[in-house]
């Protein structure tokens, strides 16, 4: 990576440098643009914090920026992070080239629709051929065959744009290899769950509003919103409650749950809360006067007081948290009809929405997990009373997160056996489920169900 420059250096070197004349408004502003997203990209690999993190305090910082400054600085920065397999491999004689191929690169992959900044980059970037590619598809093949054209490289390869651990970790067939690439290389859709509401009359209320929602085909309260971003403050069937932000693969766990209205729940590992949420509005949609209970357990506070505020919006009773605060079960042992542990883990699954955590982590994401995972699973057991359920959950694609823990959960004891359960999507049974995210358009994760004997 070339060094991080203020704009009106960046405009010196770049002067110097190169017989270009970058005198037009736009230009100005694509070099502006360019510094600010390079100080933004070195500071995400340099610290190793989440990109969302690094961008949501530089906003903060910076009120001088629109919405249109907002989103051609946060879409380029996340399509360089979901580029980055291909785009690091791009070099130049000079550095400062070198980040403007990548910049102009990534637009073309990206299709980014802000034309003046993206045909400034592309000016000082000096390609040979000038003419840039452009391609509407969003086959994987196709991306490969524009960034071929315009970068002059024939070596890259689709697998590049995961890193060479991944493949290590996370075994794929060599039919389903482009499919998951292709997968991980797209935005997602917002997924959203309706709740303590009819599904069509909230759909017609974000119509309204302007949102692109639509329902989805394989859970009656999920509904995609599109993938443009949204002010969710802005909505008012968000505000009254209606509506939980949560991806589809995330409510796959909930469902294979299938909590009655009059059990009691621990939701072990519950982080903000999204599926101690789904648990409880899934009772209420069987039964209004639902007196199940959900218990919510993690940690961490701040995420706990997060939760608070989401079951304060939602209008729910009968939720009740209780933190970790030891080794000790934080709630009573042989109580609870079903115990939800979404395990701590590497959250490879998560990579569509998080591209540059894939560049961050190393191996290390995922072998160092299994047994924390193994330890909170045996710990969360013994909740369970008899004839009870435990579910257990990770949003990684890795087995050894996954289906090895729950192999050596039930080795080390005689009293659970495996459910199986059916793939929401496939309509497959399976004796332990993961979800794959080009599937149904979703993030990845894993889930078993288990039943004390």
């Amino acid at each position: 990576m070339s060094q991080t420059y203020s704009a009106k250096p960046f405009l010196s070197v770049i002067n110097d440098s190169v017989d270009i004349d970058i005198s037009t408004p736009a230009q100005k502003r694509a070099l502006s643009y360019a510094s600010t997203i390079e100080m933004l990209f070195n500071q995400v690999m340099g610290s190793k914090m989440p990109a969302d993190r690094i961008i949501g305090q530089y906003f903060r910082e910076n009120k001088k920026h629109g919405s249109k400054d907002r989103r051609v600085i946060r879409e380029s920065l996340f399509g360089l992070f979901r580029w980055w397999g291909w785009l690091s491999q791009l070099q130049s004689e000079q550095p400062h080239v070198t980040w403007f191929r990548q910049l102009s690169a990534c637009a073309a992959l990206e299709q980014h629709a802000w034309h003046d900044i993206t045909q400034a980059w592309d000016l000082i970037a000096a390609w040979t051929p000038t003419e840039i590619p452009r391609t509407n598809s969003g086959n994987i093949s196709d991306k490969l065959a524009l960034f071929t054209s315009l970068s002059g490289l024939t070596a890259c390869q689709p697998s590049d744009l995961l890193p060479s651990w991944f493949w290590q970790t996370c075994p794929i067939t060599t039919a389903d290899e482009l499919a998951v690439v292709e997968a991980m290389t797209s935005r997602p859709p917002i997924w959203a769950r309706v709740q303590s509401m009819k599904t069509t009359a909230a759909l017609a209320q974000l119509n309204k509003a302007g949102v692109d929602a639509i329902a989805s085909q394989y859970f009656p309260d999920a509904i995609s919103l599109g993938h443009k971003s949204l002010n969710l403050n802005a909505i008012d069937v968000y505000k009254q409650g209606h509506i939980e932000i949560q991806d589809l693969a995330s409510q796959v766990i909930g469902q294979i749950c299938q909590p009655q209205a009059d059990q009691m729940w621990w939701d072990a590992c519950s982080g903000a809360g999204g599926k101690t949420l789904q648990l409880r509005s899934l009772m209420l949609q069987q039964d209004l006067q639902s007196q199940g209970t959900i218990t919510s357990s993690d940690i961490r506070n701040k995420p706990l007081e997060e939760l608070n505020k989401r079951v304060k919006r939602a209008g729910f009773n009968n939720i009740t948290i209780a933190p970790w605060t030891s080794d000790a079960l934080p709630v009573n042992p042989g109580t609870f009809d079903g115990v939800l542990v979404d395990a701590p883990c590497s959250c490879t699954g998560t990579w569509r929405r998080n591209p540059d955590m894939r560049w961050l982590d190393d191996a290390s994401a995922v072998n160092d997990k299994p047994a924390l995972q193994l330890d909170i699973l045996t710990r969360s057991a013994a909740a369970v009373r008899s004839g009870g359920q435990l579910v257990y959950a990770t949003c990684s694609l890795s087995p050894s997160e996954n289906e090895q823990v729950v192999e050596a959960f039930l080795a080390q004891t005689n009293e659970f056996e495996l459910v199986p359960v059916v793939h929401p999507f496939t309509a497959q049974l399976c004796n332990m489920l993961t979800i794959w995210p080009q599937i149904a358009d979703s993030d990845g994760m894993f889930v078993a169900k288990m039943r004390r004997k």
